[in-house]
C-alpha cells in the first residue's frame, strides 16, 4: 500500500523559510507525478508544484521564483524549499503521488503559519 508521509511545516515569519519533506513507501510502479498541494482555510486545495520521475518541473505562479521542489531518489523523499515566506502561504500543505494508472495517493498534511 501506497502511503506518504509529510514533516518540516511550523511557524515562519514573513521572509522566512521552511523545507517540507514527503518519505513515500509502497510505491510498486516506476513512473509517477509527485506533487505538493496547499488548502488554506475556507479555500480550496490549491496546486503548489509538481515533479516528475522525468524531473519535469511545474510551478504555480504564486510561488514561482521562490519555492522549490525537488526530489531524492535514494531516499524515496521529495522536499518542498520554502523562501520569502508571505502570510498567504500560509495553509495545510498535502503531498501528492499519482500513477495514471493506480491512482492518486495523499498524505495527511502538514501546517504552515507565516505571521509575525
Amino acid at each position: 500500500q501506497v502511503q506518504l508521509v509529510e514533516s518540516g511545516g511550523g511557524l515562519a515569519q514573513p521572509g522566512g523559510s521552511l523545507r517540507l519533506s514527503c518519505v513515500h513507501s509502497g510505491t510498486f510502479f516506476s513512473m509517477y507525478i509527485m506533487g505538493w498541494y496547499r488548502q488554506a482555510p475556507g479555500k480550496q486545495r490549491e496546486l503548489v508544484a509538481t515533479i516528475t520521475t522525468a524531473d519535469t518541473i511545474k510551478y504555480s505562479d504564486s510561488v514561482k521564483g521562490r519555492f522549490t521542489i525537488s526530489r531524492d531518489t535514494a531516499r524515496n523523499t521529495m522536499y518542498l524549499q520554502m523562501n520569502s515566506l508571505k502570510p498567504e502561504d500560509t495553509a495545510v500543505y498535502y503531498c501528492n503521488l499519482e500513477n495514471r494508472l493506480y491512482g492518486s495517493y495523499w498524505g495527511q498534511g502538514t501546517q504552515v503559519t507565516v505571521s509575525s
